[in-house]
């Protein structure tokens, strides 16, 4: 299926040959270095069209907030599940991210024909294909998309008033230049991947 077609082609031509519901599972903070990592699954109405409803990563802020909301108002079913920083040193983010999947589509209130995921299929997921630029391709991965990155957005909103010397509000705990600073300077905190390289070098005193 081409994106250049249709964003909702892809789910309505697996709901034509009953495999509906269809449902997105998509995933936000997983090349962060701080704060949780965020999955979300929805399934969305019968012959929804939202306005603005894409890839999360082409949206602004604003946009997203307002596809969230009318994600909300709808029928949509959606479901998010969470991991913080210990779980995701415990267990690595990779089996955090493909358990998050499962877990996300499994909570949901309705079990869906099929699920859709960005780029791979998650083993252990009854019905999952992998679908290649997933959010900009499938309507359910984009509003899943949606949701986990809205959700973790505020979350992390909520850690910069907590931790504002390093400026969660603004890079979402994401290794930016200023993030990378505010480490060397501050050192880790509770809300750091302390399995990450740059993590843990800079929870390491310089050499004198």
């Amino acid at each position: 299926m081409r994106r250049d077609g249709d964003l909702y082609a892809l789910e309505a031509a697996l709901v034509r040959r009953g495999l509906g519901p269809v449902a997105g599972a998509d995933e936000a903070g997983r090349g962060a270095c701080a704060g949780p990592l965020v999955v979300a699954a929805v399934i969305l109405p019968p012959s929804a069209r939202l306005a603005e409803l894409n890839d999360s990563k082409l949206l602004t802020e604003a946009a997203r907030e307002r596809v969230f909301e009318r994600l909300h108002r709808s029928r949509a079913l959606i479901s998010v599940v969470s991991y913080g920083p210990r779980e995701i040193d415990r267990r690595g983010i990779a089996v955090c991210n493909l358990e998050g999947m499962r877990v996300a589509v499994a909570r949901l209130p309705e079990r869906p024909g099929y699920a859709l995921t960005d780029g791979f299929p998650v083993p252990g997921l009854p019905g999952s294909l992998g679908v290649v630029k997933g959010d900009r391709t499938a309507a359910c991965v984009a509003a899943a998309g949606v949701v986990a990155k809205v959700t973790r957005d505020r979350i992390m909103a909520e850690l910069g008033g907590r931790h504002p010397e390093y400026g969660f509000g603004v890079h979402k705990g994401y290794g930016t230049a200023a993030h990378e600073a505010a480490l060397r300077r501050w050192g880790p905190c509770e809300q750091h991947r302390l399995s990450y390289a740059n993590v843990a070098a800079s929870a390491v005193p310089a050499a004198a």
